[in-house]
């Protein structure tokens, strides 16, 4: 279905923000997370072509602030639909493909790095790895939009700082503060799930930054709503 997959090694990572980032908020603590086993992840969102291949649905049409195309990403998403993504194509390919965790998301979007943003501290150059509102609202392009038009990070991943939100496996917990250091996979029950990465309606450009964090309802639906899942290795 044209999904490529990169091998993100495993590895320990300083997950949340230090005390001094601008932006920052109280529930990104930081503390060390090891993730003790390497996974493919998909290097862009799950495209409309792609779910299109799987569930053979449009969730996106006739709905405001989108444009259809193959590689526009799918919208219009919930976390429950999410999950039932993966267990199709899980079914399809006698794979096992899934949401990543919160601590998966992160050590991906990081890529090595332990600063603001993956590709460092200059606010400058985050047009050229993210779509926000200002280059997307603000000149009048009022969508998401089509995937790997920007700079990837050193993982090889694309619209990881924006674009969409993409869901993730855990129940949104306020901090950090029960969590494992080991292949943490966040609180045992919740309200709402964790929603990463920002998107394309993001006005705020610390929104992007790799430490930020938002949940939301299962049944959230929108046009930042998306996702990008992970195939665990055999």
């Amino acid at each position: 279905i044209g999904m490529k997959l990169n091998l993100i090694p495993a590895g320990t990572f300083t997950m949340g923000s230090p005390e001094g980032e601008e932006g920052r908020r109280d529930n990104e603590t930081q503390h060390p997370v090891t993730i003790s086993k390497a996974f493919y992840m998909q290097t862009t969102e799950v495209t409309q072509g792609q779910w299109m291949a799987v569930m053979g649905t449009e969730p996106w049409k006739g709905e405001d602030y989108i444009k259809e195309g193959a590689n526009y990403p799918a919208v219009y998403v919930s976390w429950n639909d999410a999950v039932a993504y993966c267990k199709k194509l899980s079914e399809i390919e006698d794979k096992t493909y899934r949401l990543p965790t919160e601590a998966e998301w992160e050590y991906a979007c990081r890529a090595g790095s332990k600063t603001t943003w993956s590709f460092g501290n200059d606010e400058k150059e985050l047009g050229d790895y993210a779509w926000n509102r200002k280059n997307t609202w603000g000149i009048g392009e009022k969508y998401p939009h089509e995937v790997r038009l920007k700079k990837p990070n050193a993982f090889g991943l694309y619209d990881m700082l924006g674009n969409v939100f993409e869901w993730c496996h855990d129940y949104s917990g306020e901090d950090y503060q029960q969590s494992p250091t080991n292949d943490p996979t966040g609180p045992p029950s919740g309200f709402s799930r964790v929603f990463r990465g920002a998107s394309w309606r993001s006005g705020n450009t610390l929104s992007t930054r790799s430490a930020n964090r938002n949940g939301f309802n299962e049944d959230f639906l929108g046009s930042s709503s998306g996702f990008r899942l992970i195939r665990q290795l055999d």
